[in-house]
């Protein structure tokens, strides 16, 4: 097999801003992986908040690269387990890479990725639409734009339930809030029933993510159900999270891909856990791969490509209460 890489810049149409970071174009990485005439496309996002850059992205698929040339295609499970050893500290290579091989795969099988899952693609939950932090009228500005069902609304300011109250008057979707580990447990706990009285459906991560023993007194005390992001990045997490968040979000790019993400979402479900799959900015590439892989979820946040003003590929197109797959076989997503 063969390795491609081809850098991306994905304008947004707004500045995203969340509790750490701001952005106007995100870096991305797509990953072709080439065996005779069929290929496998996989994608990761940069980010600065864990150190991932296009060079580091690339560096480290670069050294995997030769060692694909000595392989055909094989499931993709055995494929991460084999390049696992080349990936260390850097799962986001890893995720793309394992992307293009469940793509590939399916490609050879001739089926699509649901298909091959065994997965039914009528079954899958509405994505929310995520509005960033910003001043509350162009917080209002950006849910007329996009009129949709359901909003994960980013937290994580001086005046967090001001914007609530705010953006409840102008919508009666279902929210979701996001703190990305801003609060403590006490404003939490003392924010979670005026938010539940205000049709919020969960708290994502509003605490730091090593705050356990915060988290067991939110868990206990929460008026909504919480739900770890950073908390629960690889594996090995989400067991831990067992007792202190009602459920996981799975973000592919973090775990290492698809292969770890079934995992982690087999394991969370085991213990009684919600299970959500979230984005980090992709284009249609990684997020029609979320699309395949969402009849699994309870919950899904696969609105990357939506929040782009131009998107690098077509695939999945979601819309307020379905999702349609284009007619090809693997994850459908085409490099435009």
């Amino acid at each position: 097999m063969k390795l491609e890489l081809l850098p991306h810049k994905l304008p947004l149409k707004h500045t995203f801003t969340i509790a750490h970071q701001s952005r106007d174009v995100q870096d991305t990485m797509i990953v072709k992986l080439i065996h005779g005439e069929h290929y496998g496309l996989g994608e990761s996002t940069t980010n600065p908040f864990y150190g991932i850059t296009l060079d580091n992205l690339q560096s480290c698929l670069v050294q995997v690269a030769e060692k694909l040339t000595k392989l055909d295609p094989i499931h993709p499970e055995e494929l991460w387990t084999i390049t696992a050893p080349y990936f260390k500290g850097n799962p986001f290579a890893q995720c793309a890479l394992d992307m293009a091989a469940w793509d590939l795969y399916a490609k050879l099988q001739a089926k699509k990725l649901y298909e091959l899952l065994e997965l039914d693609p009528n079954k899958i939950p509405v994505t929310n639409f995520t509005i960033g932090i910003a001043p509350i009228s162009k917080m209002v500005e950006k849910m007329k734009e996009m009129d949709w069902p359901l909003y994960k609304i980013k937290l994580g300011t001086a005046n967090d339930m001001e914007i609530i109250r705010e953006l409840r008057k102008h919508t009666d979707a279902t929210f979701r809030i996001d703190a990305n580990c801003a609060w403590n447990a006490d404003q939490a706990i003392a924010y979670s029933q005026e938010l539940a009285d205000l049709n919020v459906e969960f708290m994502e991560q509003p605490l730091p993510k090593d705050d356990f023993e915060g988290m067991k007194k939110v868990f206990a005390k929460s008026a909504l159900p919480v739900i770890a992001d950073e908390s629960c990045i690889t594996e090995g997490d989400v067991a831990k999270c067992q007792g202190y968040f009602h459920g996981i979000n799975v973000k592919l790019v973090k775990a290492g891909g698809i292969t770890p993400g079934l995992r982690m979402l087999k394991e969370a479900k085991s213990l009684g856990m919600k299970t959500m799959v979230g984005c980090m900015t992709e284009s249609s590439v990684g997020i029609s791969a979320i699309a395949h892989i969402a009849p699994l979820l309870d919950y899904v946040d696969m609105d990357g490509a939506m929040l782009l003003s131009k998107d690098i590929a077509s695939g999945v197109e979601i819309f307020d209460d379905h999702v349609t797959f284009p007619d090809r076989n693997g994850t459908g997503a085409l490099l435009l």
